[in-house]
Formats: C-alpha cells, sequence, structure tokens
C-alpha cells in the first residue's frame, strides 16, 4: 500500500499501544505501576483505562479488560483525522475491515482493520459535540 509523493496523507494524531488485562485487579495493578514510571489515568470506563503521560499526551498505553462494542480487543490504536478517507482508502486496497465505520456512545468514530501480519487496528477519530 505503497502511496504516491503528491497524494493528500492523512494527519495521525496520535498511536497507542492497547494492552489486554484479565480484569479490572489487574487495571489497577498497572495503574499503579505506570503511575511510577511517570503516567497519569486520563480516563477509565471499567472496561478500558488510557495513562497519558503529563509532558507528552499523545505518549498513551491503553489497557482493556475486553471491547465494548467490537469482537476482538484491538492490539493498537491510531487516532487519524480522516477516518471517513482511510476506512474507504483501506477497503479500496482490499485490507480485511473487522469492525465497521461506526459513532461510539463515548465520542469516538472508528473501525477496526487487520494489518498484513494479522494484527489488529483499531482506527479512530474523537467526534465534537456540535
Amino acid at each position: 500500500m505503497a502511496t504516491d509523493e503528491n497524494e493528500t496523507h492523512t494527519h495521525i494524531r496520535r498511536a497507542v499501544p492497547n494492552v489486554s488485562v484479565p480484569d479490572e485487579a489487574a487495571m489497577r495493578t498497572n495503574r499503579d505501576f505506570y503511575e511510577t514510571l511517570g503516567f497519569r489515568e486520563a480516563m477509565n470506563m471499567g472496561w478500558i483505562m488510557t495513562m497519558v503521560s503529563p509532558s507528552d499526551p499523545t505518549a498513551q498505553i491503553q489497557f482493556f479488560t475486553h471491547e465494548a462494542t467490537g469482537p476482538v480487543v484491538p492490539d493498537i490504536s491510531v487516532e487519524v483525522d480522516d477516518v471517513d478517507g482511510v476506512y474507504e482508502a483501506l477497503r479500496a486496497a482490499g485490507a480485511e475491515i473487522v469492525h465497521d465505520l461506526r459513532d461510539e456512545e463515548w465520542g469516538v468514530r472508528r473501525f477496526f482493520v487487520r494489518d498484513p501480519q494479522g494484527k489488529v487496528v483499531n482506527v479512530l477519530t474523537h467526534v465534537r459535540a456540535d
């Protein structure tokens, strides 16, 4: 999926590793560990927790006990500025869409796609409240 240098590229806002944990107790243990490294809890919905660097908010780690609306816990999340455009480009390139493009109640528009090595990527953008 090489791109021509004249093509428009989407802006990547952040890429975040996703770590599966067995339960909320393991999530708390990871929170305590990563707080010692300097991260802070930015979001915790019970099934997903995001740890963020106070000095660089794009440096993040997410912990999942499960995936609330998707079929699997994705391996990585990539936030882009044009999720619809990326979705269409990947579909046109023949990529396997694992979870169709949709708006989630917690304020993101996202889809899951499988990369060439079989890893599941959660591609998302935050939806603005109008």
